[in-house]
């Protein structure tokens, strides 16, 4: 049974969409052990916390200095025992001793076709706006592992959504995460559950049923 610490720093749909995909057996072999958020107020926690998951706020706010909390963070997912840790719209930057301690290990889901889009002045709606200051007519998303890069980790799944005239920022970026997001993360980590990804010279790949 893969374990899971997922963490969040805001609402908590893409932990919603992994909790539904677990309960409705669209990932199996995988249980979330833990939720963790850097904001306490996020709802993320309540929709652990309802759903009888142990959750919990790390906060840069309650240490002394970003050394102090990237140890608090690395502890409690040692700690965990988690197997695998998923970004689930953290917007925490995840540090070396973490990504090193849990090499491909840890997916995040970023709300583009990466390359395009993303790095590290693209987060949340900034994406979507880029999207739409571009023009262009396809984006979508992408769930890939993390390295000391951002978003430069080798990627798992991609999923491409339309661009509507008439969107705005907050219209596509429900799109993206109804068509996309909230789909090809319960994907990934299935597969990876399921012992069907493998990654040789910093590239995904998928061994067939």
């Amino acid at each position: 049974m893969l374990k899971l610490a997922v963490l969040v720093s805001g609402g908590g749909t893409n932990l919603q969409a992994i909790m539904d995909s677990i309960e409705d057996g669209r990932i199996t072999g995988a249980r979330i052990q833990v939720v963790i958020s850097n904001n306490k107020n996020a709802y993320a926690l309540t929709r652990a916390k309802e759903a009888g998951i142990p959750a919990r706020c790390i906060s840069p706010k309650d240490y002394e200095n970003r050394e102090a909390f990237n140890d608090a963070l690395l502890e409690a997912l040692v700690e965990s025992g988690a197997d695998l840790v998923v970004l689930a719209g953290c917007l925490v930057v995840i540090p070396e001793k973490i990504v090193e301690r849990f090499e491909n290990r840890i997916i995040n889901i970023h709300p583009s076709l990466i390359p395009s889009f993303c790095g590290k002045d693209y987060y949340g709606l900034k994406v979507h706006e880029g999207v739409l200051d571009r023009g262009v007519k396809v984006t979508g998303a992408t769930v890939h592992f993390v390295d000391k890069g951002t978003d430069t980790g080798p990627i798992i799944l991609q999923k491409a959504v339309e661009v509507q005239d008439g969107d705005t920022p907050e219209i596509l970026q429900r799109r993206v995460m109804e068509e996309a997001e909230w789909v090809i993360m319960p994907q990934a980590i299935d597969l990876i559950a399921n012992g069907r990804i493998t990654v040789t010279d910093g590239k995904v790949k998928r061994k067939q049923l």
